[in-house]
């Protein structure tokens, strides 16, 4: 699964910290993507908690420290970021308030880097593909190409990847602080005009 950082050490959160007004909302069928929120530390801190999902990344570790959930709201909401950080949020559809969350991180020469995770209840039900479907759609950082990875031994997102139009690069490694361990990946691009 592509990948958000979560830090070891955080300050807590105000409600005043929110400072991402320039982060557009996406509608996407069964959900919205829109900026975090203050109160989504619980459900972050829940969903990565999970030694699975936090493996099936690059910088979430496991066991997940205290206040860094909060850590990683506060750094999406600040408005000096390098990444924006939506919540799949199905509330507006009886589903839950947040199932996961998508990030695209700015990188140089209008190309932007991909990532996301899906709480695991939340695993094969398309929410991931829909997702960056809806945010590859609005290409709200205007990028000219867009790059993702998966680990190798994860084929679900790279099957996300794939359907989203992204195609195969070539195989890396990249480094899994949940593993603690270097992990081969396949590497994607999108070029988006």
């Amino acid at each position: 699964m592509a990948d958000l950082a979560l830090a070891r050490h955080a300050a807590p959160l105000t409600p005043a910290a929110h400072k991402g007004a320039d982060q557009p909302t996406i509608q996407a069928g069964r959900f919205t993507l829109r900026p975090l929120r203050v109160s989504d530390a619980g459900l972050i801190a829940h969903y990565t908690a999970d030694r699975r999902l936090a493996e099936g990344t690059r910088a979430i570790p496991h066991p997940l420290p205290p206040g860094a959930a909060q850590g990683y709201v506060e750094r999406a909401m600040d408005a000096g970021r390098d990444e924006d950080v939506w919540a799949i949020d199905g509330s507006t559809s009886d589903q839950c308030e947040m199932v996961g969350v998508v990030s695209l991180t700015r990188l140089e020469d209008e190309q932007s880097e991909l990532g996301f995770w899906i709480g695991a209840g939340f695993w094969n039900t398309g929410f991931a593909t829909e997702a960056v479907q809806a945010l590859v759609a609005a290409n709200p950082h205007d990028a000219r190409t867009l790059f993702a990875e998966a680990f190798q031994d994860n084929p679900g997102s790279a099957k996300v990847l794939t359907n989203c139009g992204f195609a195969y690069l070539g195989d890396a490694e990249s480094w899994s602080v949940a593993r603690g361990a270097r992990v081969p990946t396949w590497t994607y691009l999108r070029r988006m005009r």
